[in-house]
């Protein structure tokens, strides 16, 4: 969902949340006092809520103890439904981490409309909290604008 903040939305099955490593366990009883069922335990630390009939959508928990999780829980931005998402530099530092095929095409989409301040934010915070990471964000500029162009050269 927090892509739709910034590039086309892409159809999903789930809805990911994110949450500190410390609120791990008050979350999964708050989700089964709630009525969904907590399903095993998913690959880079989550795991999925789910409702206890089909008409609701599963819920994805992102577990993470990221230095920068503070950080970027006190400055969301609101996606077009006005529901709180991460700040654009969170979100492609998060999925570069993860390293997973979908979160490097995410990465792709989240910067093709981004400006040269945008990416500096970007690149001033995967630098700050992934500096192992930097190059490879460098990379995905450039390959994100040989295949989508600059902003500056859509416009002419």
């Amino acid at each position: 969902m927090a892509l739709r903040a910034y590039a086309p939305e892409r159809l999903t099955q789930d809805v990911d949340i994110i949450i500190h490593a410390r609120d791990e366990q008050v979350a999964r009883a708050a989700f089964t006092a709630a009525g969904y069922r907590i399903g095993n335990p998913l690959p880079i630390s989550r795991f999925t809520a789910h409702p206890q009939d089909e008409t609701g959508y599963s819920i994805d928990v992102l577990v993470l103890n990221e230095p920068w999780l503070d950080e970027a829980l006190a400055q969301p931005v609101c996606d077009c439904a006005g529901f709180p998402v991460l700040a654009r530099q969170f979100l492609i530092l998060m999925k570069l981490q993860a390293g997973r095929a979908q979160d490097i095409a995410d990465i792709t989409r989240l910067l093709r409309r981004t400006d040269h301040t945008e990416r500096s934010i970007a690149r001033t915070t995967v630098a700050t909290y992934a500096p192992d990471l930097i190059d490879d964000f460098d990379a995905l500029v450039v390959l994100t604008d040989l295949e989508f162009g600059t902003e500056s050269s859509a416009a002419t």
